[in-house]
């Protein structure tokens, strides 16, 4: 049997002893350090905590200014994308008319409106310089819109159909009979000297007649949304919705010669 020496032995056995009293006196140095100075430690973790979360915050803030920032400019650009979309397809729309047309079109934008008539007049970027002068049609690719009335070098005013000046003689597609078109104080139309047995209905569609001596026949005017009777009880009206929406049209286009 393998026997140790026993000064070997003694010196392990030291060895052991002593570090385990190091040890045991480490930890003791160790909890009597955290006792004493255990009230500096938690004011220095409060300093940190708190500095740290100024700076996070401070941090947080700038980032969420920017990211705010970037949210603002994605919508003024989705807005600007949406509004040319609309715009493109606007001016698509014209484009098929006028090539589809047998007319001679010029395309204009509306600029602004009249200030002493705004529902009823509005200002085209199109004058004489374009060949437009007083008395031609203005339409659009839903129906009719009115006619110039006056005309600069590089704008034009347009009375539009709703205008209570206007008269517009017109006829119902379905039914043929024959009516005068005129504007009202709100937005919508007026057909006035229907017979008592005119054949006309809400959803009717009218459309200029051949008797109009301004504008071409078979223009849209509207359509028919209700009738009554007038005042003296021996004739019928009918009111009428415009095809074009008069309130917030943007492009025209404007019948030449």
């Amino acid at each position: 049997m393998f026997k140790v020496p026993r000064k070997n032995l003694i010196i392990s056995i030291s060895v052991v002893c002593a570090v385990l009293l190091i040890s045991n006196f480490l930890s003791c140095l160790k909890n009597s350090t955290q006792k004493t100075f255990r009230p500096q430690l938690s004011l220095v973790s409060l300093l940190k905590r708190e500095l740290a979360g100024i700076i996070f915050y401070h941090r947080n803030m700038v980032q969420a200014e920017e990211l705010n920032t970037q949210v603002g400019l994605l919508r003024w650009r989705l807005f600007d994308l949406r509004e040319l979309g609309q715009e493109n397809n606007r001016l698509k729309d014209l484009l098929n008319f006028k090539q589809k047309s047998p007319l001679r079109l010029v395309a204009a934008r509306v600029i602004g409106r009249s200030p002493d008539v705004w529902s009823s007049n509005v200002i085209i970027d199109k004058g004489k310089n374009s060949r437009i002068i007083p008395g031609m049609i203005v339409v659009s690719p839903r129906g009719l819109v009115g006619k110039v009335v006056e005309s600069g070098d590089n704008n034009s005013k347009v009375l539009l159909i709703n205008d209570p000046s206007q008269g517009i003689s017109s006829i119902v597609q379905r039914s043929r009979q024959e009516g005068l078109i005129s504007g009202t104080l709100g937005g919508n139309l007026i057909m006035r000297y229907l017979p008592d047995e005119a054949q006309i209905a809400a959803g009717d569609l009218v459309i200029t007649s051949e008797l109009s001596q301004v504008y071409p026949k078979g223009l849209l005017i509207g359509k028919v949304i209700n009738v009554g009777r007038d005042f003296s009880g021996l004739c019928r009206y009918a009111i009428v919705r415009p095809s074009v929406d008069l309130a917030n049209i943007e492009e025209v286009l404007v019948i030449l010669p």
